[in-house]
């Protein structure tokens, strides 16, 4: 049985090498994919696996790295990022920001609540994962329509909110959900089988009397 110090120690150690790997992926070609006018990132998926194996409080940490990686990148995104500095630097800084860790967190509380009821929590790790890659998606485009749904560089791609959150979702949403359910599900699953919940060996039978 672990203490409550190591416990935490191993908490802390494993949020700190997922983050590492979250900044890592953020900062070279392995953390998004470009195919034509869709572009994919993956940069959820530590986040999830965070979430999930160490807990909410994880999943926000990660998240909020997750934001300030996306908020450092969008000085060097010659298309959208840059776009959205040059309107508003403050309205960049809290899209980046709040809608990642609000998704590391959520992540986090739909595992804890789902593992509750289902013994398996197979059902949970598909759910969990999948939500992160659609809470990311969701709550970064209700952000960008909240601050900026009236410039005309957000009103190009549609002229209600709707149609805009749904030309800018695209395609890639949909990959993106797939691929962190996947690899967020096996990953997530490997790590707190052999990590936070171990089976008890069972004890050896006694000698026939």
């Amino acid at each position: 049985m672990k203490t409550k110090t190591s416990l935490k120690t191993l908490q802390m150690v494993q949020t700190a090498i997922l983050a590492a790997i979250l900044i890592v992926m953020a900062f070279t070609p392995l953390g998004y994919f470009n195919l034509g006018p869709v572009s994919i990132t993956f940069l959820m998926i530590p986040v999830v696996i965070g979430a999930i194996v160490v807990g909410p409080a994880a999943g926000a940490f990660l998240g909020l790295v997750f934001g300030l990686s996306s908020f450092i990148k969008a000085f060097s995104d010659p298309l959208f990022g840059s776009i959205l500095l040059n309107i508003n630097w403050m309205y960049t800084l809290i899209l980046c920001l709040v809608p990642r860790t609000l998704m590391g967190l959520l992540v986090g509380f739909i595992f804890r609540a789902l593992s509750k009821i289902d013994k398996t929590k197979i059902v949970s790790f598909i759910i969990s994962s999948a939500s992160g890659a659609l809470l990311n998606t969701a709550l970064f485009l209700t952000g960008l329509i909240l601050f900026f749904g009236n410039h005309p560089f957000i009103t190009q791609f549609g002229s209600t909110p709707i149609v805009i959150f749904v030309t800018l979702a695209g395609a890639n949403a949909l990959i993106e959900a797939v691929i962190c359910t996947v690899v967020g599900t096996a990953i997530a699953k490997a790590l707190r089988k052999y990590l936070i919940d171990p089976k008890e060996p069972k004890a050896p039978a006694g000698p026939a009397e």
